[in-house]
C-alpha cells in the first residue's frame, strides 16, 4: 500500500510577521517560526529589544529584521505591512491587559485595552490578508488571544471582552478570506511565566489558584506556544481555519 506522508511542519521560503515580538510569548513565537525556516519580522514599540533578538537569531544561522510598530496606531499599522509585505503568516501577540473590578472601570482604560487587544487585531489581520489578496497568496494569520477569551474571569471584564471579541472575529475572517485560501486562527494560551506577568506570580495565593484551576498542575511556559504557533503556520494545518487551539492545561475542560 501506499503510505501517507505526513505534511511539512517546515516555513522555509516563507515571510512572517510577529508583532509584540519584543518579550514574552512574541519573542518565543519568532523564535519558533524561525527555527522552522521562515524570514521573520519582527515588530514591537522597543526597536532596542528587536534588535538584540534580531541580532542573536542572525548569530543562529537565522533569518530575522526589526520593525518598530505600534499596532494600536493603525494607519501606521497598514502603511507598514503594505511596505513590508506581503507576509506569508502573521503572528500577532501585541496585547495589554489592565485588570480591577467591573465597577471600578475607567472608560480610558477601557479604550486602551480595546485599541490595541481588538481594534488594532482587527486592523492588522485585515492589513495582512489584503497584501496576501492582492498578491494572489495563502497564508496563515495568527492572533495570540487567551483561555480568557472563552471563559469569563474575576476583575478581567475588560480583557475578556477584548480577546472574545478576536474570537468574533477571527471566525468571520476565516468564512470571509476561505476562497483565498487564508487561514485564521487563534492561540489560547493559560497563565504564562513571562517579564510581564511576574506579579501575579509573584502572589503565592494567585498561583495557588492557577494551579488549580489548571489540571496539568502547572503554569505555563513560553515554550508551550512554540509547538502550537508553527503547527498553525505550517501546512501540517491546512485544513484549520475558524478556530482556536487552547493551551491552557484543562483550564477550560470544565
Amino acid at each position: 500500500m501506499t503510505l501517507p506522508k505526513t505534511p511539512s511542519f517546515r516555513l522555509d521560503g516563507q515571510r512572517a510577521l510577529v508583532t509584540g515580538a519584543s518579550s514574552g510569548i512574541g519573542s518565543a513565537c519568532a523564535v519558533a517560526l524561525a527555527e522552522a525556516g521562515a524570514e521573520v519580522t519582527l515588530a514591537a514599540r522597543r526597536l532596542d529589544r528587536l534588535d538584540r533578538l534580531a541580532a542573536d537569531l542572525d548569530a543562529a544561522g537565522h533569518s530575522a529584521k526589526s520593525l518598530a510598530l505600534d499596532v494600536s496606531d493603525i494607519g501606521a499599522t497598514e502603511a507598514a505591512v503594505g511596505e513590508n509585505g506581503p507576509f506569508d503568516i502573521l503572528v500577532n501577540s501585541a496585547g495589554l491587559a489592565i485588570h480591577g473590578p467591573a465597577l471600578d472601570t475607567d472608560p480610558d482604560d477601557f479604550s486602551a485595552v480595546s485599541d490595541l487587544n481588538l481594534k488594532g487585531a482587527y486592523f492588522l489581520t485585515r492589513a495582512v490578508a489584503k497584501g496576501l489578496i492582492a498578491a494572489g497568496k495563502p497564508g496563515s494569520l495568527i492572533n495570540i488571544s487567551s483561555q480568557m477569551a472563552h471563559v469569563g474571569g474575576i476583575e478581567r471584564a475588560v480583557y475578556c471582552s477584548t480577546k472574545h471579541g478576536v474570537e468574533g472575529f477571527t471566525k468571520a475572517f476565516a468564512i470571509e478570506w476561505g476562497k483565498a485560501r487564508i487561514r485564521v486562527n487563534t492561540i489560547c494560551p493559560t497563565f504564562i511565566r513571562t517579564d510581564l506577568t511576574a506579579s501575579t506570580f509573584d502572589n503565592p495565593e494567585r498561583v495557588a489558584w492557577i494551579e488549580e484551576k489548571i489540571k496539568l498542575g502547572r503554569v505555563g511556559e513560553v515554550e508551550d506556544i512554540m509547538g502550537p504557533v508553527v503547527f498553525l503556520a505550517s501546512d501540517a494545518s491546512a485544513l484549520i481555519t475558524g478556530t482556536s487551539i487552547l493551551v491552557d492545561g484543562g483550564w477550560t475542560a470544565d
